[in-house]
């Protein structure tokens, strides 16, 4: 495979995987967007937030092109920030501000991904120091990982708050099936699980 086929499909599952995220937000109100529904406190507009912070870091500091370049970046993404802060969003930061940063990681990783070949070296901060070199193919896989597993937890929180479901708006990949049949569902995999829990 050549490296633009290569790096095509790569762009691709990693632009899949922030679509499927940012559409976890559509339609819900700014409580929603932010309502901690782990225990862990996972929260959707947070998740963005954080899979910003990912993209920034990993594919703009690691290859020498930082986008906080010219003025100080957000609080929350400085070495001294406290624990978790790119998980949640402060009440002054907006549901627009956050997605609009999101998107413009985006501009700012795709344009470090065609700039670069996959086999360019980055060297990542915040690992330690003797694992630090990388290239930019290795990093690439690494956010797209992360932004997959970030979708999925979007899923289920969206989920929790109101049932709604799916990949992408229009491709739900589940079965069909109206409430008595996923109540019914449930009901018997919960027969189950107990059943075993028993056993």
């Amino acid at each position: 495979m050549t490296e633009p086929n290569a790096k095509a499909d790569l762009l691709r599952y990693l632009q899949d995987a922030r679509e499927a995220l940012l559409w976890k937000l559509d339609g819900l109100s700014e409580y929603d967007v932010r309502r901690p529904l782990t225990p862990t406190g996972t929260n959707l507009l947070g998740v963005v937030k954080h899979c910003a912070g990912v993209e920034l870091g990993y594919l703009g500091d690691t290859f020498g092109r930082p986008f906080f370049s010219e003025e100080p970046p957000p609080w929350w993404y400085t070495e001294d920030a406290e624990t978790n802060a790119d998980m949640w969003a402060t009440a002054d930061e907006s549901r627009e501000e956050i997605v609009g940063l999101y998107r413009q990681a985006w501009e700012h990783s795709d344009r470090t991904i065609e700039t670069l070949a996959l086999d360019a070296i980055g060297h990542v901060p915040w690992w330690p120091e003797e694992r630090r070199e990388t290239t930019l193919h290795h990093v690439l896989v690494r956010v797209i990982a992360d932004a997959s597993r970030h979708a999925g937890h979007a899923d289920i929180v969206r989920e929790l708050i109101d049932g709604a479901v799916g990949w992408v708006n229009g491709n739900d990949s589940i079965p069909q099936g109206d409430q008595a049949y996923w109540e019914t569902h449930r009901s018997r995999l919960e027969n189950v699980a107990r059943e075993a829990g028993n056993g």
